[in-house]
């Protein structure tokens, strides 16, 4: 149960500090570039702060897309993954809770950081964005963390962390950057709206591209 709670307890953080920046900044990934690179750190130094915190209890998933990626690559159990991913989702809907009630209490801070498509973005771009993003990212968590791949996994939380800042650098445009479904869901019931609408592409996109990671890094994981 504690692996499980430091998963609820660290997605709660994500969520909050990520989302929370993108809400206070006022991030506009065509008329404001400035909250788009302020957004993208903060969910990058928040995955990093939580995994030099987490790590050594739960290893700082935080996310469900992450979990499905260790789960098809042999290093959990399905019982831990069903786990991990309840967790996930509640502290993400606390997170999110905590956003709500801040914002509807400050005059001109709206919404709660959900994804959604953006301006000129096809469902099938949004899609693939998510797919292919959440790969990368799925593949740098799968190698950062290996005990066959070196000494890696020692910086393993900066890696990860830098890595989704820069997930986010180029993601945001197209889809506001999810790769991972609790940070969307929870946002998403909310706010509401077409956020809710085009949730099934932040559940669906994230999940394909872990997979996809699973199997890339089957192919090229060094021996033990």
């Amino acid at each position: 149960m504690k692996k499980y709670l430091a998963e609820a307890v660290g997605t709660m953080v994500l969520v909050l500090m990520g989302c929370g920046v993108a809400v206070s900044l006022g991030c506009d990934p065509v008329n404001n570039i400035p909250a788009v690179v302020g957004t993208a750190l903060a969910f990058g130094l928040a995955v990093v702060a939580m995994a030099y915190t987490i790590g050594g209890i739960s290893g700082c998933h935080i996310n469900p897309a992450i979990t499905l990626g260790c789960l098809l690559s042999g290093r959990m159990s399905g019982k831990d993954a069903v786990g991990y991913i309840c967790g996930q989702v509640v502290g993400a809907f606390i997170g999110s809770a905590m956003l709500a009630a801040l914002t509807a209490n400050v005059p001109g801070l709206e919404g709660t950081g959900a994804n959604d498509l953006q301006a000129n973005v096809s469902v099938m771009g949004g899609l693939l964005a998510e797919i292919i993003f959440t790969c990368v990212f799925v593949l740098v968590v799968l190698g950062a963390t290996a005990k066959t791949n070196g000494a890696t996994n020692n910086f393993a939380g900066l890696a990860i962390g830098l890595s989704l800042v820069l997930v986010h650098l180029v993601c945001i445009r197209y889809t506001g950057t999810s790769v991972n479904p609790a940070r969307s869901l929870a946002p998403a019931i909310f706010q509401g709206g077409t956020a809710l609408t085009n949730l099934w592409i932040f559940i669906i996109g994230p999940f394909i591209g872990a997979a996809c990671a699973a199997g890339i890094w089957k192919m090229i994981e060094p021996e033990k």
